[in-house]
């Protein structure tokens, strides 16, 4: 199961992340100066036995291309809302980059609710549910959390747990949309992103594009796991040979 979050700036994606997970999603040295997501950050949580990621996207609307490229092709959407704020400018445009991508899942967090008093976080919550009111997502429960001392954070796992997916059998072309591209000492080319559609396995001819590049499947990670074959529905990273950094790109 893929989860990716939305929303605006500043309502508390990363932290969520890292109270749900144990895992700072902000891996870049400007990040964490800042305090500010810019690039897409990555978790992995084991929870009663089934595996979760997270793709955490910016907020920021100067790095609106970041966020689509991470929730493209997910399984479910973690729109997060401050309890504080309520929906703001990015949670709308947000909401319309997962309604264009025909996302139907989603679980809300009504988070930072330990700084409102009970009629602001029923204020922010009837607000919610105005916006998302005869859309894909207007079904999905409203949580209200607090990173700082826990509240909600098991009634968030459960309702992320019940809108899980596993991935299926698919026996179409293998297709895969990089959102990474690096290079690792002594492997080469690493690159990272969603399965969109069929599976590869260890020893697969692929087609790089736009380069048209041929090139080996090295090695699979499904999930942050070594394994032999990816499928459809996880994300992955591949390490491949036939090919370099210049070569691969995002998308």
């Amino acid at each position: 199961m893929i989860v990716a979050t939305a929303g605006h700036v500043d309502h508390g994606k990363t932290r969520l992340v890292r109270a749900l997970t144990g895992v700072d999603t902000d891996r870049l040295e400007e990040e964490r100066r800042r305090g500010l997501t810019i690039d897409l950050g990555f978790a992995y949580a084991d929870w009663d036995g089934r595996r979760v990621g997270f793709v955490d996207v910016p907020g920021h609307h100067r790095f609106a291309a970041n966020m689509v490229a991470g929730v493209t092709g997910v399984d479910t959407a973690l729109l997060v809302v401050a309890a504080d704020d309520g929906p703001m400018p990015q949670t709308r445009e947000h909401l319309d980059i997962l309604r264009l991508l025909g996302i139907r899942r989603a679980v809300v967090a009504l988070t930072k609710a330990d700084l409102v008093d009970p009629a602001r976080l029923a204020e922010a919550d009837a607000e919610l549910a105005e916006l998302l009111a005869g859309g894909p997502l207007a079904d999905a429960p409203r949580i209200p959390t607090s990173a700082a001392d826990g509240t909600g954070l098991g009634a968030l796992r459960a309702a992320l747990l019940a809108r899980a997916t596993e991935a299926g059998a698919d026996d179409r072309p293998f297709r895969f949309a990089v959102d990474r591209a690096f290079s690792v000492s002594g492997a080469g080319l690493v690159v990272t992103g969603f399965a969109r559609a069929g599976s590869v396995a260890v020893g697969d001819e692929l087609v790089l594009l736009p380069a048209q590049r041929p090139v080996r499947v090295r090695s699979v990670r499904a999930l942050d796991r070594e394994t032999a074959r990816g499928r459809r529905g996880e994300r992955l990273a591949l390490n491949l040979a036939g090919a370099g950094t210049d070569d691969a790109g995002r998308g």
